[in-house]
């Protein structure tokens, strides 16, 4: 019995895997994920780095997008040779609008502050990323974004651009 089980949930699973690329597929994820980190890295540097002991509103944006340049590079170089990437389909879309709308918060932050931009970028995310209901999304923003502006400007004293003082 357990054995049907199992033969059943690998033919569910062969069913809804998207159909497979190739080795073009695994080269162009890794341009792609070279070219975000090296954007994101530029943007982070223009928000100032600081120092680890006074750390700069683009200090860790700066850290994450270097791993995320370096970890693409090294898919470059050895993703030709895997066979596990997946075809684009209509759903790669996803990620790109979600890249879209965060370069589009890191270049309103300067100009708007934090809260205006953070409390866009979820609701995107939550409602038309992420299926959410609204009064989920609502509740969800309003709160990550109230969490996020105490942590970073009270708790961590991180100088972000914002438009409302307590």
């Amino acid at each position: 019995m357990l054995a049907e089980i199992e033969a059943e949930v690998a033919h569910e699973l062969e069913e809804d895997r998207p159909p497979q690329g190739g080795p073009l597929y695994q080269t162009v994820g890794a341009l792609v994920g070279i070219a975000i980190g090296v954007g994101g890295a530029v943007l982070a540097w223009g928000y100032g780095l600081g120092s680890p002991a006074e750390p700069g509103p683009g200090l860790w944006p700066f850290l994450v997008s270097v791993v995320i340049a370096m970890l693409s590079a090294i898919l470059l170089v050895v993703g030709r040779g895997l066979g596990d990437s997946e075809a684009f389909t209509r759903s790669s879309w996803l990620p790109v609008a979600g890249i879209v709308t965060f370069v589009a918060f890191g270049l309103l932050l300067p100009l708007t502050g934090f809260e205006i931009p953070a409390l866009v970028l979820s609701v995107i995310w939550l409602r038309f990323l992420g299926g959410e209901s609204w009064r989920n999304t609502v509740v969800i923003s309003v709160v990550t974004v109230t969490v996020f502006y105490f942590l970073f400007l009270y708790g961590l004293r991180i100088p972000l651009p914002h438009l409302i003082n307590f």
